[in-house]
């Protein structure tokens, strides 16, 4: 079982996507996210899987949770920096987490 030292090791903040790009190379349908994680974090690159409930334009200033402390995956020729959280529909796709309100703190860590 984990315990509170385990969970305070995952840094997770608050971003904002940036900029969205098609990821065509990705075996299953993708984007490629920049979220602006705030002046301490700053830039960072993720790929997700979120074509199905999101369109590039919507995604763009929109606030989500990631995981900013993970190693880089290698995704094809993509180097995904953070990991963007999302959950899992009847399908198993990804519906974001996102903070309800556009008062989140871009950078705000999770607590």
């Amino acid at each position: 079982m984990a315990n509170y030292e385990d969970f305070q090791k995952l840094d997770f903040r608050v971003g904002k996507i940036v900029e969205v790009d098609d990821f065509p190379e990705a075996r299953k349908p993708s984007y490629k996210l920049t979220i602006d994680f705030g002046s301490e974090i700053g830039l960072k690159r993720s790929s997700a899987q979120l074509v199905k409930y999101y369109k590039k334009e919507d995604l763009v200033g929109k606030r989500v949770l990631g995981v900013v402390n993970f190693p880089e995956k290698q995704i094809g020729r993509f180097v995904s920096e953070v990991l963007t959280l999302g959950v899992p529909d009847a399908d198993n796709e990804c519906v974001l987490i996102v903070p309800d309100k556009d008062e989140a703190v871009v950078g705000g860590k999770l607590y």
